[in-house]
């Protein structure tokens, strides 16, 4: 029975609890004006709540109701401007042609959930239990809409109510991302953008500025909450990092835990002295606070404040600061339009008629201590107010006037109950309304997306900024209206400093992605931009690049240039050389019957020096950049020339042996095999073959070959085989020469042509030899100049050991070049053979004169005493 009666006064208790509520809350509305449709209005009259303390079981079921404090006045302000709104459109001729009036029940939410929540159940109730004290009840009139509240916060509880009844409410300033779900919210409009659109704004503001290392500010709950998780979101897209992010606490009543949270904030800010841009979307009482406790503190005065639009425009919170204290505030605002009627319309309010002090919140602002008289009640209030909140407050009442309109042109709404508010609603959703002469409508979400405007904070007590730029949401772009922003533009909030075009940054790990070191890019490798997250790299094909390089650079083709000096060097002794070659040519074809140019080998002489021009020529195609064409010709005039050279000169070395050999059998044989030209051919054919089969097997082709800072270009021989063949050959009849040459080495002197060619093959012998390993050694753009130095040396070898002695005796010493001097020369190198002979077998070598087959055709020009056996002059010759 105990257990019984106690549940017996508990449940009494409750109800007496719950009774006394109701009860209470009657006398909740502050503003009441009749009409045939009503609408409701939830506004922040004030902007906290008195704590209340429930202590033993009685205080828990009886209900106190909330002490509101800390009047403000824009608050009173937006609700005049849902007032003046309803009048205007109960004046307009949309609602006076069908006899309507709009009606209105204003409640004041206290900046407070609960509050809030109260002021919506007494909205929603059927029936007023004590509207007087004699009546105990009374119909009243059901409102078909809510107006507000502002807060987001607020905005999402009331919401989850009006949604049981299908009553729909648009909000002026709740612009929590949330609310745009119509699955959960399918009763809530607004006649703003989301906060989606503001972060991405505010995002966009700091990417085009370079603002990378921000802190960002937030009021604890469901607006704040959600404003944060969207303006990360935005960041970490953007490549943007917050470096600190603090929560204030909601409730504004507990005033030391705010301090302390204040507190906290100041000193975060102080710590982070590199982040000079903090984006903020806490309330303006809390930023009041914050920058009164930074004005105290040691904190560098350029800092950019990037306002939400919950406090953008709430220059009060500057009352007791400079704005040189704390920097630059650059708050984000709705559109607005024309409110120049409610502007005459707060001039005049006549605060000392009965009726208008029938408003309790403006019988209350009235009696504030700071206002004292109606003309500074004016003031206070033109200076309070916010022209986008109440162009959103007078586009939320447009709308429902003409929505109304549209149901009721069919209807009878001065009926109780002759619409619903779920019909409302539905008409809401798809309703255009027209005001100042433009169109607006609600989108799929609900939503009036107008953009923002950017404003930049004076010193100016009015609540008026200076809009500096315009952001349109459908490109999601800015407009600036003011150039001169140098005071925001140079403000630099960085983790790091910028890496410059040549480095990328480095990020250690467990750090932010914005606070990282700048390294150099390493060779072959670029970056063309500040804060490159990393190198490219070059076409290493066609492009290179040094460390630390701001971009590639194309490779230049390298090859033996003709400016180059030492191919300047080499092309002059290849023309002098020329020159030599034309000289010599005539000076010998104009002595072509002296003995000495008979002696040289005739004919053979003009041959050997046509051969050698061929050479000298090919050594222009060794020079300048190389081509197919180039690199094919120039082994084979090479080739080709210098083989028919050492050919002529292999016969000549063949005759010498031929004319001065005392072997009968072989010099019968050698003079049956001594056909010139015929060798001559023979020699030429074999090289012409190989030439052929190279250029037709393995021909030689150019080859570019990609070095670091250049493409080498250069002539690749096709088959190594082939080339090694084309110059083996030569060496081959070289050698032969050489060896045909050396046996008549000790021939008359003045007219030995066996040494010249002995000591000429030499030359040309250790040229090419040393020409091998050199060349196989080299790279780079002077392997041709080898090759080219081996020729000259070859060619000049030639010349000065074959030509150069011949022309000295035609021009220089012309008594030798007669036949007298010459058979001279011959008879002393018979004599002194014979002495030679002499002295080896110890007989009289005329006894073995019958065994020479040579004999002097001309025995006159010698003395007789001095008549030994010498070869045939015409076989010399």
């Amino acid at each position: 029975m105990a257990g019984l009666d106690l549940s017996l006064v508990l449940m009494l208790s409750v109800l007496a609890g719950v009774r006394e509520v109701s009860l209470t809350q009657v006398n909740q509305q502050g503003v009441i004006a009749p009409g045939d449709i009503i609408i409701g209005g939830l506004f922040p009259i004030h902007e906290a709540v008195e704590a209340v303390n429930y202590t033993g079981l009685n205080s828990f079921f009886s209900f106190q109701h909330p002490v509101c404090n800390r009047y403000y006045t824009k608050g009173l302000n937006q609700a005049l401007a849902m007032i003046h709104a309803v009048e205007m459109a109960n004046q307009s001729p949309m609602l006076s042609s069908l006899n309507l009036t709009l009606g209105y029940r204003i409640y004041d939410t206290c900046s407070d959930v609960t509050t809030a929540l109260w002021a919506v159940q007494d909205l929603t109730r059927p029936y007023s239990y004590c509207d007087s004290q004699t009546n105990s009840s009374q119909p009243v009139q059901p409102i078909m809409a809510v107006i507000g509240p502002s807060s987001s916060e607020i905005s999402i509880a009331v919401a989850r109510e009006l949604n049981l009844l299908m009553i729909p409410q648009i909000s002026y300033a709740s612009t929590a991302t949330i609310l745009s779900d119509k699955s959960r919210f399918p009763a809530f409009m607004r006649t703003v953008p989301n906060d989606e659109y503001q972060t991405h704004a505010m995002v966009q503001l700091l990417k085009d500025n370079k603002w990378t290392w921000v802190g960002i500010i937030i009021t604890d709950g469901d607006y704040g909450r959600s404003a944060m998780e969207s303006f990360v979101k935005h960041t970490e897209r953007e490549g943007i990092c917050v470096a600190f992010k603090v929560i204030l606490p909601d409730s504004l009543a507990d005033e030391q835990k705010l301090n302390i949270h204040i507190n906290e904030t100041v000193d975060i800010i102080e710590k982070n002295t590199k982040v000079n841009v903090v984006v903020s979307f806490a309330k303006s009482s809390q930023m009041k606070l914050l920058y009164e406790g930074l004005r105290s503190r040691n904190v560098p005065k350029n800092k950019v404040w990037v306002a939400s639009d919950n406090w953008s425009t709430s220059k009060n919170i500057l009352k007791d600061v400079n704005l040189s204290d704390i920097g630059n505030i650059l708050g984000f605002t709705f559109k607005s339009g024309n409110v120049t009627a409610f502007l005459q319309y707060l001039k005049d309010l006549k605060f000392g008629s009965e009726a208008k002090m029938n408003n309790s919140f403006l019988e209350e602002f009235f009696k504030l201590p700071e206002i004292g008289n109606a003309a500074n009640a004016v003031q206070e209030q033109i200076k309070n107010t916010h022209l986008d909140m109440v162009f959103s407050v007078q586009m939320a009442v447009s709308a429902i006037a003409k929505a109304v309109v549209e149901l009721c042109v069919e209807r009878q709404c001065k009926t109780p109950s002759a619409i619903q508010p779920w019909e409302l609603l539905k008409q809401l959703r798809n309703v255009t309304f027209e005001k100042e002469g433009v169109m607006y409508n609600f989108d799929a979400n609900g939503d009036i997306n107008l953009g923002y405007d950017v404003c930049l904070w004076d010193d100016d007590e009015s609540e008026k900024n200076d809009i500096i730029a315009e952001y349109y949401p459908s490109n999601s772009s800015f407009t600036f209206t003011r150039k001169n922003l140098s005071n925001i533009e140079n403000v630099l909030s960085k983790c790091s400093d910028s890496c410059q075009p040549g480095e990328y940054k480095k990020t250690a790990e467990g750090q932010h992605t914005c606070c990282y070191e700048c390294l150099a890019c390493a060779e072959n490798q670029y970056s063309n931009h500040t804060d490159a997250d990393t190198c490219s790299k070059c076409d290493t094909e066609s492009l290179w690049s040094n460390a630390n390089s701001s971009k590639c650079y194309p490779k230049f083709y390298e090859y033996f240039e003709w400016n180059s000096g030492f191919a300047i060097a080499l092309l002059t002794l290849a023309a002098l050389g020329i020159l030599l070659l034309i000289s010599m040519s005539a000076l010998f074809f104009w002595q072509r019957n002296s003995l000495v140019v008979k002696a040289a080998g005739g004919p053979l002489c003009h041959l050997i020096l046509f051969s050698l021009l061929g050479s000298f020529i090919s050594v222009i195609f060794f020079v300048g950049e190389p081509s197919n064409e180039s690199c094919r010709v120039r082994q084979v005039i090479f080739g080709l020339s210098f083989t028919l050279c050492v050919s002529c000169i292999l016969v000549k070395s063949l005759k010498i042996l031929l004319a001065f050999q005392m072997n009968l059998e072989l010099k019968e044989l050698l003079r049956k095999l001594y056909k010139p030209y015929v060798i001559v051919c023979m020699c030429m054919g074999l090289q012409v073959t190989i030439c052929t089969l190279w250029l037709t097997l393995h021909r030689p082709f150019i080859e570019k070959v990609v070095q670091p800072k250049s493409i080498l270009l250069e002539c690749n021989e096709g088959s190594d085989l082939m080339f090694g063949l084309m110059l083996g050959y030569i060496v081959l009849l070289a050698l032969i020469c050489f060896t045909f040459a050396y046996k008549g080495r000790k021939l008359p002197q003045k007219y030995n042509e066996a040494k010249f060619i002995t000591f000429g093959m030499l030359i040309y012998l250790m040229a090419w030899v040393i020409f091998i390993p050199v060349h196989v050694t080299t790279s780079g753009k002077y392997v041709p100049a080898v090759e080219v130095v081996v020729i000259l040396i070859s060619n000049y070898g030639i010349l000065s050991c074959h030509f150069l002695p011949k022309c000295y005796i035609i021009i220089f010493k012309k008594e030798y070049n007669t036949k007298d001097a010459f058979l001279k020369n011959v008879f002393e190198y018979a004599r002194k053979s014979s002495e030679n002979i002499r002295g080896l077998s110890g007989t009289d070598p005329h006894s073995k004169t019958d065994n020479s087959v040579y004999v002097i055709s001309n025995p006159s020009l010698v003395p007789e005493e001095k008549q030994v056996s010498v070869p045939e002059i015409d076989n010399v010759l």
